[in-house]
């Protein structure tokens, strides 16, 4: 169980924090979003989370701080991790061609794809498949998926330009599973979230307390739909570009982990070469990609990283306050998690309204985050 701290303990304005509170609730109130959950925590000590509207849509029950949330593309930087054990195993290396683990992969120029453009989007694969809302109308398993992708071809050279890239954690996922002999919800679990006591936390909801599930807003293009987030086809599907189920409280586990370096609690998951590696700026210097792209984004391993080279750069998600060297990620579910290494601070806004992003709440409320600290 974790331990809560009182906001000045830790260096953090209570004051600026109950307006970050007032703002969440004033938004559940407004209806902008149908509920949310948040978690900050700073020098390795978390405040108590606090929790917003209700886990259901037609409202009624109070969302807890311990509600369950699908965090669609956060589960990203999860995929990676996975495949960085094994790099740190010896069992895996950055600059592997993915045609050598996977011969069915190297086709239609993607011969020349390495294992870090997956963790990195500079492979050239595209977001997701063309026929990918066909393929999930007919509930087809992830490894339909997966061999459709073996025939994709590249929008660009691999290594030459950044394009966010849901088939490349697909495909990094199927490299895990290959190489460590294991399903990836498994090695998940048995080498990430076990360890660091993320019971509430699967890729997949299988093995989870359903009922404490919260139903994300799918609006009504996929409301009724047998396919959508909220039905039993994709909670078992497992996605490792946006299948993973968590709380607030789990996932600062895991931020916390890699501002420590890899250990938390007294328990080591990652050495502290592989936190450093995947929180570094794998793109921002690389010559081969037009100076136009990459000074609008910056990518670690798995990560987003905070940037501010040019007026339109940056992930919105962290808001305008963070340091540089903040490392994060957003999920088309509402959800964003970021970690400020400077500043020893953590911070995980679970909401189930996709357009919190582009409503500017999730940008908004980082803000207000990032401006208690005292």
């Amino acid at each position: 169980m974790l331990t809560y701290a009182e906001p000045a303990a830790v260096g953090l304005d209570a004051d600026q924090l109950a307006r970050v509170y007032a703002y969440l609730e004033s938004e559940a109130a407004a209806q902008h979003i149908p509920g949310a959950a948040l978690l900050v925590a700073r020098h390795d000590e978390p405040v108590a989370p606090r929790a917003f509207g209700s886990p259901h849509l037609a409202g009624g029950t109070p969302m807890r701080p311990e509600n369950i949330f699908l965090v669609a593309s956060v589960t990203k930087p999860l995929t990676v991790t996975a495949a960085m054990l094994l790099v740190e195993r010896g069992q895996l290396c950055l600059d592997e061609l993915v045609g050598d683990i996977i011969p069915e992969f190297a086709s239609k120029g993607k011969e020349t794809v390495r294992v870090r453009h997956l963790m990195s989007h500079t492979s050239g694969l595209p977001d997701m498949l063309p026929d990918n809302q066909a393929l999930r109308e007919q509930h087809q398993p992830l490894s339909e998926f997966v061999k459709r992708m073996y025939d994709l071809e590249l929008s660009f050279p691999p290594g030459t330009n950044i394009q966010y890239q849901s088939c490349g954690l697909a495909i990094l996922g199927e490299i895990v599973e290959r190489r460590a002999g294991t399903r990836l919800p498994q090695f998940l679990r048995t080498e990430v979230f076990d360890p660091l006591g993320m019971h509430d936390t699967g890729l997949g909801a299988a093995g989870l307390d359903h009922a404490r599930i919260a139903e994300v807003n799918v609006g009504p293009d996929m409301e009724g739909k047998d396919w959508n987030w909220n039905m039993p086809y994709w909670w078992n599907f497992g996605a490792p570009w946006g299948g993973m189920f968590t709380t607030v409280s789990d996932f600062y586990r895991l931020l916390q982990m890699f501002l420590n370096g890899g250990e938390f609690g007294g328990v080591r998951v990652l050495s502290p070469a592989t936190t450093a590696v995947m929180t570094r700026d794998h793109t921002s210097d690389n010559p081969q990609i037009p100076a136009e792209v990459r000074y609008r984004q910056a990518w670690g391993l798995g990560w987003g990283l905070h940037w501010r080279r040019h007026p339109t750069a940056g992930w919105p998600y962290f808001g305008d306050l963070t340091a540089p060297g903040t490392f994060g990620h957003g999920g088309a579910t509402g959800t964003v998690v970021w970690a400020d290494p400077a500043r020893e601070l953590v911070c995980v806004i679970f909401t189930t309204e996709p357009s919190a992003l582009n409503q500017g709440i999730l940008g908004r409320c980082s803000n207000l985050v990032a401006a208690s600290i005292i």
